[in-house]
């Protein structure tokens, strides 16, 4: 995907944002129909001052100020067109690929303009219907190849471009789908189920699951003993006067003292064993919140977005960061089939929890400036999602098998459930989370085997050739056919093996280093092998880290560890949230090389810009970290 502002729709000047029909009825008719529809009428220019200005959007910060438009006419839009025609597109189709300009209609109708070599006067009878694909073939030259002249093909004078489809048509179908919506009961209902693409084995998990659930929701009705009367507490009911907690915890925050409301001090301590084991670990593990922080400063340009109901969105400052998502969860993950390089979309639980990342995102003030992905749908859908949801759309996604899922082989989706009977706990684990363990490789010629996926054959140009299977090819083809050496299988290690490489050589020099902030939006073996990388977590130890799926992990360079979001639900993320039991390795104190802990600025409230007084900073410091007596 290649994304480019000379793909822009035409700027209309001190035009954008009116109404055409007010401004026609104000200004004439005769007057705004030239500016929209001559070839080299300008409306009115934009000043810089204007809130409508693209120098003030982010997405144009890479501009000059020479080439950032104050007013456009037709012909100035056709003509910026052409530097990304000559330079990218002729290019790639020179390469024998196929493209796809997704663009708006006065751009599009720059580019027919140059693909046909049509005139000044004509291009403005030239029409592009919207969301009707146009296609062109072309020859060796890259000429453009007249369609053959049938009932199927549907032309426009002067184009050699073909619509798939009348226009029109498409406008009738979305009629007619609103006709059945309405007049038709639960009709929208059945047309969003989602749960598409299923397999059959995938399907039958999915009914049992539902059985399940119907089950223990009907077992809830159950009265299996009707002699006594339990009131679920089991005897350990208490009763807390929340007046109280808060009148004897803010003694202790006057006098210094740590405060949690929801774990008050000063309760009574419960004499069961399991309460005493947790009084005296001392190696409990506490989770470094990412909140309203220090590192956060407030833009005082107009840019700085407004959220409904909260107001001003604080601007995390520019320094560089590297936030790591898993894509939310899939059908595979909710019925415990290994997946791999199985290309699973997300369930519609998966779609919720990107959302809510992106937002979660967006109001802790994060941006982005660059965006890597794995080759797998799950990944790439949640990323975009993600920036949908932080209107950040126009990133740039770097793509690459790299960051991929570990390839499971044989048990690519096999229910881990049965490989676990079948094969005994012992070897599942090994296979599952062994660091230097592979499963059974698949063959040469399994559907799951990447090599018969047309995206490897084809794109991945970054591997060594394969003698043994490009033998295997040509007698099968009878044919010389030359392959790469793709995974058949993999280890964690083999997985690191290719992760941890493309992280230092690719993302650091190309997008940390400089100052860049980085989305990287991958599956669980790949970014458990980067926190290992990054957080020096012990062989012998990552395989008891999970990764949740759709949380944002967001790694501090500077301090050199991992912290979350501050969601504001007050839950403890280690209940909230599975990270195994090797949790503590993920969440040590964030200290600075120095052994200062990581904590650079005062807090000011962002909404009026007043400065707590010293009394209430000294309180807000005792509850963000407790004084040590």
């Amino acid at each position: 995907v290649f994304k480019s502002w000379r793909l822009n729709e035409r700027m209309y000047g001190a035009l954008t944002g009116l109404s055409k029909t007010e401004t026609a009825e104000r200004l004439g008719p005769k007057l705004v129909q030239e500016w929209r529809g001559s070839l080299k009428s300008r409306p009115p220019p934009l000043t810089p001052a204007d809130k409508y200005y693209p120098g003030r959007d982010r997405s144009h910060a890479d501009l000059t100020p020479d080439q950032i438009p104050l007013t456009e006419s037709l012909l100035d839009c056709m003509d910026r067109t052409k530097k990304i025609w000559v330079d990218k597109i002729s290019y790639e189709l020179a390469c024998g690929k196929n493209v796809m300009v997704v663009a708006h209609a006065n751009t599009l109708r720059g580019l027919v303009k140059i693909i046909d070599d049509i005139g000044d006067e004509e291009i403005q009878s030239i029409a592009i219907p919207t969301g009707i694909p146009i296609i062109y073939k072309f020859d060796k030259n890259l000429d453009p190849i007249p369609p053959s002249h049938n009932q199927e093909n549907v032309v426009q004078m002067h184009m050699n471009g073909c619509f798939l489809e009348k226009p029109g048509l498409l406008k009738q179908a979305i009629k007619r789908e609103e006709e059945w919506c309405n007049s038709v009961p639960d009709y929208s209902k059945v047309m969003e189920r989602t749960n598409y693409g299923l397999n059959p084995l995938q399907s039958s998990l999915s009914k049992l699951e539902a059985e399940r659930k119907v089950q223990d929701w009907a077992q809830q009705f159950v009265d299996e003993s009707e002699e006594e009367e339990d009131d679920g507490t089991d005897g350990k009911l208490t009763l807390v006067d929340m007046d109280k907690v808060w009148e004897e915890g803010m003694k202790d925050v006057e006098d210094g003292e740590y405060f949690d409301p929801d774990r008050a001090s000063f309760e009574a301590e419960p004499d069961d064993e399991e309460g005493s084991a947790k009084e005296n670990d001392e190696d409990e593990v506490v989770v470094n919140l990412y909140n309203d922080s220090p590192c956060i400063t407030v833009d005082p340009l107009p840019a700085a977005r407004k959220v409904p109901g909260i107001g001003d969105v604080p601007i995390q400052r520019s320094s560089s960061v590297i936030v790591m998502i898993r894509h939310g969860k899939t059908e595979n993950n909710k019925l415990g089939l290994f997946t791999g390089w199985d290309d699973v979309p997300l369930a519609v639980e998966g779609v919720e929890e990107a959302k809510a990342a992106g937002k979660l995102l967006k109001l802790h003030g994060f941006e982005f400036d660059a965006v890597y992905t794995s080759w797998l749908s799950r990944a790439i859908e949640t990323a975009w999602l993600v920036m949908d949801s932080m209107d950040c759309l126009w990133l740039p996604i770097i793509k690459s098998w790299r960051l991929n899922e570990r390839m499971y082989g044989e048990l690519t989706g096999l229910s881990k459930a049965m490989v676990k009977q079948r094969h005994g706990d012992e070897q599942f684990k090994a296979w599952r989370r062994g660091y230097a363990v592979r499963p059974p490789p698949c063959s040469s010629f399994s559907p799951i085997y990447p090599g018969n996926d047309q995206r490897y054959r084809k794109y991945l140009k970054d591997l060594r050739f394969s003698v043994s299977e490009s033998l295997i090819r040509s007698i099968e083809q009878k044919d010389i056919s030359i392959h790469r050496k793709l995974p058949k299988s993999e280890s964690l290690k083999d997985c690191m093996d290719r992760t941890i490489p493309y992280f230092t050589e690719t993302i650091m020099p190309e997008s940390v280093e400089k100052g860049k902030r980085v989305l990287i939006s991958s599956s669980e073996n790949a970014i458990r092998g980067l926190l290992m990388h990054l957080c020096e977590i012990p062989e012998d130890k990552i395989s008891g880290l999970e990764i949740p799926n759709g949380l944002p992990l967001i790694y501090d360079l500077n301090s050199k560890c991992i912290k979350l979001l501050d969601d504001g639900s007050g839950e403890d993320p280690l209940e909230k949230y599975n990270f195994g039991a090797s949790a503590p390795y993920l969440f040590r104190p964030c200290t600075l090389p120095d052994g200062s802990l990581a904590d650079e600025c005062d807090i000011n409230f962002m909404s009026d810009g007043n400065v707590l007084t010293e009394k209430e900073s000294d309180i807000i410091a005792n509850i963000r970290m407790p004084s040590k007596v």
